[in-house]
């Protein structure tokens, strides 16, 4: 493919013999959405010979987002480098969801938990310009990655480098699939991404339990935490969150009914 000029005017559409054979060998290797991502990998790439090694990486499995060094969230790239958790599409609604109910507070602040590329983060940072916006991740590689997106990034285990009371809202997108379940995930996903990104322990709640203790520390009054979870989470997190002195949690699926995370909100005496 070094012969072809594969610059971002290559690919107008999918009838493009390059784009179609790109697509071609893409679906061949088991990508679910191959047009669009030969599109992205044509459009990203260099040169030919860069595309050529590119499309060989991805038909090993790696995520694309290592491959271009970038992911689309919330209608933004963000930078994603190489071993770091890749931000995913059903994380945009607790995106969304955090930013509305941080935009009301005059210089808000807000904690993103496990922040990995800062996804969130760089959400809650466009889209509510007055407030203050951190990030916290335990894995320097992913921290690193998360200040090149523009967020600062503390780099510890949860709560523990920050002050108690501190925050508006908390976030929080955790590792919460069940051990025992890890293998029921893409092959791709198994052997290339950070499994301490992914695995939540026994009922996959390991980590999300000592977030909601985190968060109560962390949350002023009438402070929301939102951390993603599924499956029955939501049910068999109600005790922790009920015993840490937070309200009902209201859960949120997506269009297939599938649960992708919960919001629940420290108790304000004074509201």
């Amino acid at each position: 493919m070094g012969g072809h000029d594969l610059g971002r005017g290559a690919v107008a559409t999918g009838r493009d013999p390059v784009a179609r054979a790109v697509a071609d060998r893409l679906l061949a290797a088991g990508c679910v959405a191959a047009d669009l991502e030969a599109d992205e990998l044509i459009g990203a790439a260099p040169d030919g010979d860069a595309l050529e090694a590119w499309i060989r990486r991805r038909e090993r499995g790696e995520p694309m987002a290592w491959i271009t060094g970038r992911a689309r969230f919330c209608g933004r790239w963000l930078r994603v480098d190489p071993g770091v958790y890749v931000p995913r599409l059903q994380s945009e609604e607790l995106a969304r969801r955090a930013a509305a109910l941080l935009g009301p507070v005059p210089a808000g602040r807000a904690i993103d938990l496990c922040t990995g590329t800062g996804a969130i983060a760089v959400h809650l940072s466009a889209e509510v310009p007055g407030a203050a916006v951190l990030g916290v991740e335990i894995d320097a590689r992913a921290a690193r990655c998360a200040r090149r997106n523009g967020i600062s990034t503390l780099i510890g285990d949860l709560d523990r480098p920050l002050r108690a009371a501190s925050f508006d809202v908390v976030t929080a997108v955790a590792p919460y699939v069940p051990t025992a379940e890890l293998q029921l995930l893409p092959a791709d996903v198994q052997r290339y991404e950070p499994p301490a990104a992914l695995d939540g322990g026994e009922d996959g709640l390991e980590v999300v339990r000592r977030v909601v203790a985190a968060a109560a520390r962390l949350l002023v009054p009438g402070g929301w935490l939102l951390t993603e979870v599924g499956g029955a989470q939501d049910r068999a997190l109600a005790p922790e969150l009920d015993a840490a002195g937070f309200e009902p949690a209201a859960p949120w699926c997506d269009e297939d009914g599938d649960l992708r995370g919960l919001a629940a909100r420290r108790p304000d005496p004074g509201s």
